[in-house]
């Protein structure tokens, strides 16, 4: 597991930004922790009034995020996660969510959060999912990466004006 070379952010007022959270529902302890870590983050950023949506799984992540960046949020935080299984589904779920999400930041020039956790085992997953004793935090580090890239977007935009 990662976690090591992380950015030491501050945390930085994005009032302003309207903010979507999308989250899958499987794994329910886990895509709470994920959900919280994220709410956090809104709290730390001072963003007022995320909306949270919640779909089935980590391949509705997409179409769902992609009709909220079309309604003009500023930012859209993805949350799910896939645990491998012993078929090839693990990798057509896991591929479809990440291209898909990618797809919705480069069509709507939107900042996509990326918290989809893609684990071998339950036990990664606990462990990224900032529980009390997760060793990391990645509905946070979703969510400060989408409200940090809507602001670097915002002030790109506006050069160009």
């Amino acid at each position: 597991m990662s976690g090591a070379g992380a950015p030491d952010q501050r945390p930085v007022d994005c009032h302003d930004l309207r903010v979507a959270i999308v989250a899958a529902s499987w794994h329910e302890q886990v895509m709470n922790g994920l959900v919280d870590g994220a709410q956090r983050a809104m709290r730390d950023y001072q963003v007022e009034a995320p909306v949270v949506v919640r779909v089935p799984g980590a391949f509705e992540l997409p179409v769902v995020a992609a009709a909220l960046a079309g309604q003009g949020y500023d930012a859209v935080v993805a949350l799910g996660v896939v645990i491998r299984g012993g078929t090839p589904h693990f990798d057509y779920v896991c591929r479809a969510a990440t291209d898909g999400l990618t797809r919705v930041a480069l069509d709507h020039a939107t900042a996509v959060g990326f918290g989809l956790l893609t684990c071998d085992d339950d036990e990664q997953a606990l462990d990224r999912a900032g529980l009390v004793h997760s060793r990391e935090d990645k509905g946070y580090e979703a969510a400060s990466a989408a409200l940090v890239t809507a602001q670097t977007l915002r002030k790109v935009r506006s050069r160009t004006a």
